[in-house]
């Protein structure tokens, strides 16, 4: 299949939906991006921010075809948890991880709770 050219997993990018802090982290990392449109990879989420917004940026960003890895704030994660339990896919991959305000739970944590169904009902010690 020479000239064309697919999504390969060394052309994924990360999207971030998040508080301004955790954006503006990973922002430095260089992983930001904005279209010709004007389209980002990024929803920095606070306490205006409506949940149907929140829930429209998850489906558009994991419907993505360059989206690899979506992290999300653990606290947003909670707000959307039917929508992110619901996603089956291996790409994106969906972490969750802690704000600056809350603590991770990793009971909370959907990925990890399929690896914990994976070990039978617990996780190794």
């Amino acid at each position: 299949m020479s000239g064309q050219r697919g999504n390969t997993l060394h052309n994924l990018k990360v999207y971030v939906i998040g508080d301004e802090d955790t954006v503006a982290g990973f922002l430095l990392t260089g992983i930001g991006s904005r279209d010709p449109q004007g389209k980002t990879n990024f929803l920095i989420v606070d306490s205006k921010t409506p949940q149907a917004q929140i829930e429209e940026t998850f489906k558009d960003f994991t419907s993505q075809p360059d989206c690899g890895i979506l992290m999300i704030n653990q606290t947003i994660a909670e707000e959307i948890r039917y929508l992110v339990n619901t996603h089956d896919k291996i790409i994106p991959t969906i972490l969750e991880v802690p704000s600056k305000d809350k603590p991770y739970d990793a009971a909370k944590d959907s990925v990890m709770q399929r690896i914990k169904l994976f070990y039978g009902g617990s996780l190794p010690e």
